[in-house]
């Protein structure tokens, strides 16, 4: 809560109970009250985040073999499909340092400085790869442009090899990645990245294939769009998802609206403002709000029914509630346009 907290009397204090992530373990000590009648909430749900460092390591390695591999032999067969898929791994080889780096970071303890530890680091490096995925095949799209106007002769079965084990490479490497890929944005940004390289190499392949057959070499940078087609599509779904976390955005899996109500159904809650919800990192999400609630102060175990709620129901593992036991028409912060 912010300064408003001590506006009103101690007898009034708001309750408060604080999530600390998430574990099924469940356990239930209900905290305990202080002189100020702060409720605090002890450990609720912690969900042990999964290492994925022998994903990033294994991942890296083998991107960066493939991306001298495939450049090389981009140049060797004057391949622009080539090239542009080389460049795009390339970019995934950044792309899995940066996740790496944020997910080793998340793991940082909390300091008096940073109170959520590096948390947030994982929301800048989806953001950070989501931008620079955008912009590398910005880049690959012109070149394809000129060459689709000034085509060049390319070797076909070169083509196909190259691109066939780069199927395998980043095959292997999005699996490694799949088992976070639903409930973390920054596992899902890697993801992403090295299923998309798959696809983009199948599609090199196919290129590959049509050149040897019909000697027709348009055919290359008609592919290199393609694949930046295919890219952006993949990658737009990231990007506005990362944006919209790094400025205190809800996460789109959470329905505002549908915690607002199933708050205002707990018991003794006739009113509730203030009312926000944001994403700590790409795995923990927060929330505060004021609840009104006439009848006087709940107790421990009201809060700490709000929490077992807000965690199973919208996987919610960080609340701070502030009970306002008036008619809650002191609150500057009523209106919901109120920051």
């Amino acid at each position: 809560m912010s300064g408003d907290t001590h506006s009103h009397d101690h007898d009034h204090g708001p309750a408060q109970c604080q999530g600390h992530g998430h574990d099924h373990d469940h356990d239930h000590d209900h905290g305990h009250h202080d002189h100020h009648g702060h409720a605090h909430g002890g450990l609720g749900h912690v969900h042990a985040p999964v290492d994925f460092g022998r994903a990033f390591a294994v991942g890296i390695a083998l991107n960066t073999g493939f991306v001298v591999i495939e450049a090389g032999f981009g140049v060797a067969a004057n391949s622009m499909a080539l090239l542009a898929d080389a460049g795009h791994n390339l970019s995934d080889v950044l792309a899995l340092i940066v996740a790496w780096v944020a997910d080793r970071a998340t793991r940082r303890a909390p300091s008096p400085r940073f109170t959520y530890g590096f948390a947030g680091s994982s929301i800048m490096a989806a953001l950070f790869n989501a931008v620079f995925l955008m912009l590398a095949v910005g880049a690959i799209a012109l070149e394809a442009v000129q060459r689709l106007f000034s085509p060049e002769p390319v070797s076909g079965l070169t083509m196909i090899v190259v691109a066939g084990i780069g199927i395998l490479v980043n095959g292997v490497t999005a699996w490694l990645f799949a088992g976070g890929s639903k409930g973390d944005l920054n596992i899902r940004g890697a993801y992403l990245h090295m299923l998309t390289d798959a696809l983009i190499s199948a599609g090199v392949v196919v290129a590959g294939l049509a050149v040897w057959a019909t000697g027709w070499i348009a055919i290359d940078p008609i592919v290199s769009l393609i694949v930046v087609a295919v890219v952006v599509w993949g990658t737009w779904g990231l990007l506005r998802e990362s944006s919209a976390l790094s400025v205190a955005g809800v996460p789109a899996a959470i329905d505002p609206a549908e915690v607002r109500a199933a708050l205002a159904s707990l018991p003794g809650v006739v009113a509730l403002h203030d009312l926000h919800i944001w994403a700590m990192s790409t795995t923990e999400v927060a929330l505060t709000a004021h609840l009104v609630m006439p009848d006087g102060a709940p107790g421990d175990d009201f809060l700490h029914t709000a929490s077992e709620m807000l965690e199973h129901r919208f996987d919610i593992g960080h609340m701070t509630l502030q009970i306002e036991t008036g008619d809650g028409a002191w609150c500057r912060l009523v209106p919901d346009a109120v920051l």
